[in-house]
């Protein structure tokens, strides 16, 4: 039986052959290849479009319920524009809605499904962006 193995590994009598490595060291060697490569380009993952970053950002999602109504570009078309408005201005607007100061049965409803935190990461990001600017 070891001749015929000896043949169909092509052995030859005499040599010294090196131990294959156990399966685990094998996979353990290419884990920490990989978790290398990964940490070396980590750096470039961070480096990314600012669109890409806005579609992750909590203001992009709430303002994506406004662009229904309101454009979101600057363009006013019989719906007032909210872009680009002061923070404390978009603010004080959702509160009044939110209240019952303003009337305006759409907006009451948005205005009261948001908490207040979100109305501040909401105004946060329409107020820095600019009247032309894309959609997001």
């Amino acid at each position: 039986m070891a001749l015929t193995l000896a043949r169909t590994f092509n052995l030859r009598p005499g040599k010294t052959y090196e131990r294959a490595k156990p399966i685990a060291q094998v996979i353990a060697n290419g884990a920490r290849r990989i978790v290398a490569l990964l940490m070396a380009t980590s750096p470039f993952v961070f480096v990314v479009h600012p669109g890409a970053v806005a579609e992750n950002n909590r203001g992009a999602q709430l303002a994506a319920m406004c662009a229904s109504c309101h454009r979101l570009d600057g363009r006013d078309r019989g719906i007032p524009s909210i872009v680009g408005l002061d923070k404390r201005k978009l603010v004080d607007t959702m509160e009044d809605f939110k209240s019952g100061k303003r009337s305006s049965q759409i907006m009451q409803v948005v205005a009261r499904s948001l908490s207040t935190e979100e109305i501040a990461v909401l105004a946060d990001y329409l107020a820095a962006r600019q009247k032309g600017s894309q959609q997001p």
